[in-house]
């Protein structure tokens, strides 16, 4: 997806990329609450599959060290990881700890574990690996053994290790057995896939979280590399500005951002120029019902 995202933007469109600067100077991002306790959170996060599976000791860590620092000071708060990225878990972790910047970060990770003396032996490194004592949300990854992980990740929440419990998948055919344990658990995140061009979660899984009351991460709303691929050497279509939208990343994200179950999509984001042009989808106005549509009719025609 990275360098689809980039030829993308070295064409006519890398010019509507804001400055820093002007991105600082607008309003404040948008922010949805997590409706298990009304906390809110900004509305475009970060995801840390693939792209921080790097050696710590490496050059790659500037840049991943560079983005995370302009994330927080441009108001991001959510970053997301899980202990099966790698090394993303430990490349985090001497991230926080170098920029200080652990105590404004809504840290998540999961668990993807058979059983629980793994899932907790899992945890445990966890903790280790991000150099904290707390961690703000753990989801069960994939579905995988929540009989056994949801209750040890109730008891780490009794003992407020962490803050928030879920269940992550990114794969339509799990949506059958994530419906029943959204109704079946009290959970306070799910993290499923949703873009403009993989809208299946739209019809059961973002309502039920709704009338659930749990938060909605979104991974993938880029569709990988589908929806780069759809649009390179596209302009963005005239209309696109009624929604303040700048960019093609910005029109996949205010797409995702505008279901009112939505919570907070967690694009993967390596570089700061990602950074910048992300968070400006958190900003100005959404699309409405009927420019939803209108966008759904136009990546489909593609």
């Amino acid at each position: 997806m990275m360098l689809h995202r980039r030829a993308v933007l070295a064409g006519s469109l890398a010019t509507a990329l804001l400055p820093s600067r002007l991105l600082a100077e607008e309003p404040g991002l948008i922010r949805r609450p997590i409706p298990s306790t009304g906390e809110t959170v900004p509305a475009i996060g970060i995801g840390t599959s693939r792209r921080y599976d790097v050696a710590p000791d490496s050059d790659a860590m500037a840049p991943l060290r560079e983005t995370v620092a302009k994330f927080v000071g441009l108001g991001g708060t959510v970053i997301d990881t899980a202990p099966d990225y790698g090394r993303a878990e430990e490349v985090l972790g001497r991230i926080l700890a170098e920029t200080k910047l652990r105590d404004k970060i809504f840290l998540c990770s999961k668990v993807a574990a058979k059983g629980r003396e793994a899932g907790q032996a899992q945890i445990e490194q966890s903790f280790r690996r991000l150099g904290t004592d707390r961690i703000d949300l753990i989801a069960v990854h994939n579905l995988i053994d929540p009989e056994a992980q949801l209750p040890l990740l109730r008891e780490l929440r009794d003992k407020k290790r962490i803050r928030y419990i879920g269940a992550t998948t990114w794969a339509e055919k799990q949506y059958g057995d994530l419906e029943a344990l959204m109704r079946a658990e009290k959970l306070d995140v799910i993290q499923v896939n949703y873009a403009v061009d993989a809208r299946q979660a739209a019809e059961r899984i973002l309502p039920l979280a709704r009338d659930r009351g749990i938060a909605v991460m979104v991974n993938v709303p880029f569709g990988r590399e589908r929806l780069f691929t759809l649009v390179r050497g596209r302009e963005l279509p005239p209309w696109a500005a009624e929604f303040d939208c700048r960019s093609w990343p910005q029109f996949f994200l205010k797409y995702v951002l505008s279901h009112e179950a939505v919570t907070c999509p967690v694009p993967g984001t390596a570089q700061v120029r990602y950074v910048e042009d992300n968070l400006g989808a958190a900003s100005g106005r959404l699309p409405d019902a009927g420019q939803r549509r209108k966008m759904e009719e136009f990546i489909d025609g593609l």
